[in-house]
């Protein structure tokens, strides 16, 4: 009987949320949320969060431009794919003149952390003068390589030490 009349309770309890869950207040009713891009399931999709990313935004470059080039080992060399990211780069800032470009270089490679850091620095003037050659006045940007410092990952293995053979490119509105 004990066992009827707690279920009875946890019952009526149950109902009562339910009830209150659908009584709203004059206040609460008034304010709309806003409208969610639908998703369509297609590549152009907005990223989640990302649906209101206005033109000329630091958050424009890095989702639809992208800020990093990678190297192969021992190389400041830009191949291919690290051209047409720069070539993307290149219209971006040439479109968008308020911004400055501060371009870091990295390296985890062979040698001592000296002849990283001049690697590095190759790396970020290669960037920075393709970029120039593209157009883009070089008062706007300067480079700085930083051997192996910032690690995008420590480890040992090759697909991974990749990761840190970059150049990335950050936005600034001052020198820094």
């Amino acid at each position: 009987m004990s066992s009827m009349i707690g279920f009875t309770r946890r019952l009526a309890a149950a109902v009562a949320l339910l009830a209150l869950a659908g009584c709203t207040t004059p206040d609460i009713a008034a304010v709309e949320e806003p409208a969610a891009v639908p998703m369509t399931g297609n590549t152009n999709d907005p990223a989640p969060g990302f649906e209101t990313v206005s033109t000329g935004s630091e958050e424009e470059f890095i989702l639809n431009v992208g800020r990093r080039v990678y190297f192969t080992q021992d190389s400041a060399n830009l191949d291919s794919v690290a051209r047409a990211t720069l070539d993307k780069q290149a219209s971006w800032l040439n479109q968008n003149p308020r911004w400055l470009a501060k371009l870091q270089g990295f390296a985890d490679d062979s040698g001592s952390p000296a002849k990283m850091t001049t690697l590095s620095q190759k790396r970020a003037d290669a960037a920075m003068a393709y970029l120039a050659s593209k157009g883009v006045d070089p008062k706007r940007m300067w480079a700085k390589g930083y051997g192996n410092d910032r690690e995008v990952r420590d480890c040992n293995d090759r697909s991974c030490k990749v990761q840190n053979r970059r150049v990335v490119v950050n936005l600034r509105t001052t020198r820094d």
